[in-house]
């Protein structure tokens, strides 16, 4: 059976995700989803099943500033937002999740404006 494109992403989502587990120690994960128009970035603890904080390029303090969802000056302000929002959630250490993307781009503006922001992974 072929082995589809879908079927890539799904795999390397997976052996990152492993890899993240074994190492988070109990920390909550950052997770990025991009898409081609928005950035979306999550705080999720992992024991409890729960969301800790999100933000994304959709939320309404970020629209109007934004010319678009879907370049690295909005990438960093979805990280500054999710880091001040974990922040005030009380999460200081996280773990980073880039999911299947490559740590580059967008996915690394992110990263490093949440690290910016007070996060620490």
């Amino acid at each position: 059976m072929a082995q589809t494109k879908f079927d890539s992403v799904r795999k390397r989502k997976a052996r990152t995700r492993l890899a993240l587990r074994k190492r988070a120690n109990g920390r909550p994960r950052l997770s990025v989803f991009r898409s081609s128009k928005h950035i979306y970035a999550q705080v999720i603890d992992d024991a409890a099943g729960r969301t800790v904080a999100a933000a994304s390029t959709l939320d309404k303090a970020l629209r109007g500033d934004l010319k678009t969802g879907a370049d690295v000056d909005a990438a960093k302000a979805v990280g500054a937002l999710v880091a001040k929002r974990a922040t005030e959630a009380g999460v200081s250490t996280v773990v980073f999740d880039r999911g299947a993307y490559l740590y580059h781009g967008r996915v690394k503006a992110l990263a490093d404006a949440a690290r910016e922001g007070g996060l620490e992974f």
